[in-house]
């Protein structure tokens, strides 16, 4: 994989109009939220409104190429923006609404949107999280934006005062460009445009610096037609509960269904834990087929004993994934014991840089705890070692090996793509690395994922992943969370040095480490206990509750780190005066 082939070479075709070939009057869209009445918008409903925000981008100047932003909360208004700018052959990408404005412009200033579509507030996990001021900044600071569209999120946030936010209107003034004097709308004309040409834009997390750029062609509807066609629906309409943002991979992931026909419920907010029981009411009431959530929250549903009732049928309920960071072997038991027996739950894998799955489960295989049952359709997966040789049965870093449509266009801004292959296909010659390590099973041919590669243990030469510390540590009563790092000395000798965070009535003493480091010794082996083994009130995840180990990998090296999408930043108060390693 030295060149980076041009697929379809020849070939037009338009993303949108693709995901907008249905239009009768089947339920597209259910919008719902923690603090939204619910909403129903067909397909045909909702080719007519794309026909709108079309005509208005049109109207105000938006051509083939210029760049659409979003910085909103999961709802309607930016998949009509979506498929509105994508016919014209713009580009669209979106930062979190949960980040800040300095977060959302180191994104933001490296690919100059004309337009910023986003939300006068919202509420998140009972949290009110108010985007004014946000985008004041954001509008001040960024010289080429035309327009900023403020989305109402209540008929009363229109009397808001937003003067003094730069180039902006409200959404229903902006899409009043789009009618005709007559008040018709003019029919949606599709850019018919390469298989090449950007579609999408997305972004790295920038632990190290500033986010890279991904762009993203149509090569992400051809991997979602593949994988949910051929394997997840295989014709069956399912009904998806979609909880991410844009911002998110999985936004664009869900959103490519819609070429499926499926039913897309829209929720804005968190349904995990408003009560014991609403996660499961909203699958009984809207007929969901299809969850995936991150393993901590399958965690915290486990700890707070929140599980469907003999009043759920969950009828409704096929597939259960769980994704994001590392699944482990009791998110299985949870949920085939706590939740539903006849069900498929499984592990996924995608990744920001394929903007689809990697690893799926297969319906025609067994699924074996911990495991991912097979590579997606297309996908040449590998397991190799530092030499770049294929391992089976010991950890090695994932790679994909020959190229497939849904590898990104490039980064943004790198033309000669020196960029690109130096982070993505240096390390292993003609190799795309994946940045995770994980074993293949030499019997079940299973993946099991175990952590980044830059998050990868070897104090003494004893090589492992952070996961397998948790899968033990986490069992214990006492423990709340847990975070392995490791720590360097001046002669760049390594030592693992472990956090536990309590659960509340226990104490954090000798007895409690002895104990920790009898059970790693027993799981794994005496050369896994790590060194040092401190108390932490608190372990800083990101939005998608993964551990932030590599900002605390850094902060106890004495390295720069940006902690830019930590949610909840006062937990590296915990980490600042960590003793250094001395040799």
């Amino acid at each position: 994989m030295d060149d980076l082939p041009e697929w379809f070479e020849g070939a037009k075709l338009n993303f949108a109009e693709n995901l907008l070939r249905n239009k009768d009057d089947r339920t597209a869209l259910i919008m719902t939220g923690e603090d939204r009445e619910t909403k129903r918008v067909s397909y045909a409903e909702m080719y007519e409104t794309v026909k709108l925000y079309a005509a208005a981008f049109r109207k105000f100047g938006i051509k083939k190429g210029d760049i659409i932003s979003s910085y909103i909360s999961n709802r309607e208004e930016p998949i009509f923006a979506m498929l509105g700018a994508v016919s014209i052959g713009a580009i669209w990408t979106g930062a979190l609404p949960l980040i800040g404005a300095e977060a959302a412009l180191n994104r933001f200033k490296q690919i100059c949107p004309k337009v910023l579509i986003t939300i006068d507030r919202f509420q998140n996990n009972e949290e009110e999280i108010e985007m004014l001021e946000k985008v004041k900044e954001i509008a001040e600071k960024l010289p080429n934006l035309e327009k900023l569209i403020i989305v109402p999120s209540k008929k009363e946030s229109k009397l808001k005062d937003i003067s003094g936010i730069q180039n902006s209107c409200f959404l229903d003034e902006f899409l009043q460009l789009g009618y005709e004097k007559d008040g018709s709308i003019p029919p949606i004309v599709f850019e018919q445009v390469s298989f090449s040409h950007p579609v999408f834009i997305s972004y790295t997390s920038g632990t190290t610096g500033l986010p890279k750029v991904l762009v993203h062609g149509c090569g992400g509807l051809l991997a979602m037609a593949k994988d949910y066609l051929l394997n997840i629906g295989q014709g069956k309409k399912f009904n998806f509960l979609s909880m991410s943002p844009v911002g998110w991979v999985s936004w664009n992931i869900f959103i490519s269904y819609i070429y499926a026909g499926i039913t897309m419920v829209v929720f804005e907010g968190v349904p995990y834990f408003l009560s014991p029981t609403y996660l499961w009411d909203l699958v009984d009431e809207f007929q969901i087929s299809i969850l995936f959530f991150t393993p901590s929250i399958l965690d915290e549903l486990e700890k707070k004993n929140y599980t469907p009732t003999r009043n759920h049928s969950l009828e409704s309920l096929e597939i259960f994934s769980s994704g994001g960071s590392v699944v482990k072997p009791n998110n299985y038991d949870f949920v085939y014991n706590k939740v539903k027996k006849d069900i498929i739950f499984t592990s996924g894998y995608g990744s920001t840089e394929l903007m689809g799955s990697c690893m799926a489960f297969d319906r025609s295989l067994p699924i074996h705890k911990g495991e991912i049952s097979c590579p997606s359709l297309a996908i040449d997966l590998d397991c190799v070692d530092d030499s770049g040789n294929s391992v089976r049965g010991e950890l090695g870093e994932l790679v994909i090996k020959k190229p497939t449509p849904s590898l990104p266009l490039g980064l943004w801004g790198d033309s000669d793509a020196s960029q690109y292959k130096e982070t993505y296909f240096s390390k292993y010659s003609g190799k795309f690395a994946l940045g995770d390590l994980a074993v293949i099973n030499p019997v079940t041919k299973g993946i099991i994922i175990f952590c980044r590669s830059d998050e990868t243990l070897k104090p003494k030469g004893c090589r492992f992943g952070s996961s397998e510390i948790y899968n033990i540590v986490n069992l214990l009563p006492e423990i709340r969370d847990s975070l392995c790092v490791s720590q360097y000395s001046k002669s760049r000798n390594e030592r693992a040095v472990l956090f536990v965070q309590m659960n509340d009535g226990y104490c954090f003493n000798q007895e409690l480490i002895e104990r920790i480091r009898s059970e790693i010794k027993s799981g794994l082996s005496a050369r896994h206990i790590p060194e040092l083994i401190l108390e932490t009130n608190d372990i800083p995840h990101n939005m998608t509750g993964k551990k932030m180990e590599i900002v605390v990998k850094k902060m106890i090296n004495d390295m720069p780190y940006n902690a830019e999408t930590v949610t909840n930043p006062e937990s590296l108060d915990n980490f600042r005066n960590i003793p250094p390693y001395e040799d």
